[in-house]
């Protein structure tokens, strides 16, 4: 894929963050836009958005990735409205925050739900129209968290470390089958967006001073800048797209240090995290 003038980009989780910027930067380079998030509100914002910056063609819908029969409804129905589609964003995402001992199965079921199946729905769903289109690209977004490991992120570890291996084993089987698809699995580091805000948290956590801890110290990169990135990636058919300077240089830690990364990351999240109400 060397443009993304006059393609259907699918992206959810679209009414704010990477995927309102994501949905932003395609409209303004001629993209025809399938967009989706559970918030009506922050969807509708991202319609008028974008149709502000030249958005040739939008369809939006509130959708739950975590449903599937929702999701093959939802396929389907893009695929009526614009006939092809050439870009799939799975983007919808959400953070839970506590330690293993202390989440609960409610809480760890509503997270895999939507990280990791909301992505091999969107992966599935639309994969055999990337196909036909001849022309397609899986752009999975996966995380800083999908490459190393942090204390009280466990299960957001387990899901994005699971949506880059679904992703990559996806580009090999593209590249065996000869499926003209590319797959591109993305690993933003700290985004200015709001999933640490609207993330849940154990007992515990004092989700107020952690959501305030990423705001302000660890999020660095605005969405803009993300987007811009992660098109340029898809673009140049990267297999991985690391975003942001935390996002490299952590990933490089991990690599000259091997397991024992767990160690120093451990001490300094130790000394960073806000203590625990008592």
């Amino acid at each position: 894929m060397k443009t993304f003038d006059d393609k259907v980009v699918v992206i959810t989780g679209a009414g704010s963050g990477i995927g309102r910027a994501l949905a932003l930067d395609c409209a303004a380079r001629g993209s025809l836009l399938a967009l989706s998030d559970v918030d009506e509100t922050g969807l509708a914002e991202t319609v008028d958005l974008a149709k502000n910056v030249g958005a040739r063609e939008i369809h939006a819908s509130r959708l739950d990735v975590s449903d599937r029969a929702a999701f093959t409804a939802y396929a389907a129905e893009v695929v009526d409205h614009f006939g092809r589609v050439n870009v799939v964003v799975n983007n919808a995402g959400v953070a839970l925050t506590g330690d293993v001992e202390e989440l609960t199965y409610d809480d760890m079921d509503w997270i895999v739900d939507i990280n990791f199946w909301g992505v091999v729905h969107g992966t599935k769903e639309f994969l055999p129209h990337l196909v036909a289109s001849g022309d397609g690209h899986v752009v999975n977004i996966s995380s800083l968290f999908g490459l190393i490991s942090v204390p009280g992120q466990s299960m957001y570890n387990a899901t994005k470390y699971a949506v880059r291996g679904f992703s990559e084993a996806l580009r090999e089987e593209m590249l065996v089958t000869g499926h003209p698809v590319g797959v591109t699995v993305v690993h933003p580091g700290g985004i200015k967006t709001a999933i640490a805000r609207n993330a849940r948290a154990s007992d515990s956590v004092d989700q107020g001073a952690t959501a305030a801890l990423f705001d302000k110290k660890l999020a660095r990169m605005t969405p803009e800048r993300a987007a811009q990135v992660i098109v340029r990636a898809v673009l140049k058919d990267q297999a991985r797209c690391l975003v942001g300077l935390d996002a490299h240089a952590l990933h490089h830690l991990a690599k000259l240090t091997g397991s024992r990364y767990q160690d120093v990351v451990a001490r300094a999240t130790g000394r960073m995290l806000p203590a625990r109400p008592l």
